[in-house]
Formats: structure tokens, sequence, C-alpha cells
């Protein structure tokens, strides 16, 4: 049995982002990874990167693909999370997963991965997701260990010298590929 804190307060509403969310999904994103104000929550990359996270062009780039999926979840009538779904043949990618720093560690992250699974599930008919997290981040890999995603040792670098993603603070930064098998029994 789950004990873990359940989100509070207003129901979550889970939507397609539109154009008009870009900014404040541009501003989540910043707001959960980067930054003194990333450091309210535990997801903060401000000791290995600076810099964005995301731009606008990204975002709006996930809106208008016509293999994505850009979620926004609300609550009370705010954005407090969003997530990337990509259908990538037989499996669907995740990305662009953000909580706000204020909510994180109740529970709305694994209510928020629950769903995008569930909807990758159900719009693609997808056996797997896949993610890419930066390896030295073993809080956030442990995470999704515990929702079911394994470590393949995959490693793909990071793209330095390119601060759309980032000015990287070390020299050793890499990406890894996670994987979970879905079960199409629960779709």
């Amino acid at each position: 049995m789950d004990t873990a804190p359940r989100p509070t307060s207003g129901e979550l509403i889970f939507r397609d982002a539109v154009a008009a969310d870009v900014d404040a999904v541009v501003a989540l994103i910043e707001s959960a990874y980067r930054g003194d104000a990333s450091r309210v929550g535990w997801t903060t990359e401000a000791d290995l990167l600076e810099g964005q996270r995301t731009d606008p062009q990204g975002v709006v780039d996930v809106i208008e693909s016509p293999t994505s999926r850009l979620v926004a979840v609300e609550r009370d009538g705010a954005l407090v999370a969003c997530c990337q779904l990509e259908h990538r043949g037989d499996h669907a990618y995740f990305g662009m997963f953000a909580v706000s720093p204020a909510l994180q560690g109740a529970g709305l992250g694994k209510v928020i991965i629950a769903e995008a699974e569930r909807t990758a599930r159900e719009a693609w008919d997808v056996r797997e997701m896949h993610m890419t997290v930066i390896s030295a981040r073993d809080d956030l890999i442990a995470w999704y260990e515990r929702r079911g995603y394994r470590r393949t040792g995959k490693m793909t670098p990071f793209p330095y010298g390119d601060e759309r993603f980032g000015i990287p603070q070390r020299d050793d930064l890499q990406f890894e590929l996670l994987v979970k098998e879905l079960d199409l029994d629960l779709a």
C-alpha cells in the first residue's frame, strides 16, 4: 500500500498545452531546475548547470510537433506541472517534466508520471517509456527507479557549448537512458 502524501486542495486538470501557455511553461521549468528559486524543491540542477533549461522556442516546438504532446497540469487554475510525451515508434519519450518547487515532495510527481504512462499507452499503444537524466543526478534517478524505470548504462554526451541547454558547472555531464516497460493490460 502506498502511504506517500497526496497532493492537497483542488483536483488536477491534465490538458494539452497551447501557444498561450508557452511563457508559463518556460517559467515553471526554469523554476524547477535552475537558479536559486529551484533550491526550494529537490529537483534543482543549480549546482550542475547555470543559464536556461529551456526557452520559448523549444516549448513551441514541442507543442507544434505532430508526434509530441506537452501536457499542462493545473490545480485551482494555476499551472503546477508539465511534461512532454513524444511518440517514437515502439516507445514514448518522457521529457520536460517539471513540478512547481513549492509542491515537490507531496506526491504530485508520482501522479503525473503515472498519468503520462497511461496516456502514452492509450494514445500510441507503446510498450516502453524512455527518458534521459543527467547521470550525476543520483537522487532523481533513484526516484525514477522507485517508479519502475531501470538504468540502461547507455550514455549520450551533454551538449557542451550549446547554451540553450545551460552552462555546465562540471566537465563530466552526460545523459543516461532510463526505460520502463509499460503494461498494456492496464490501458
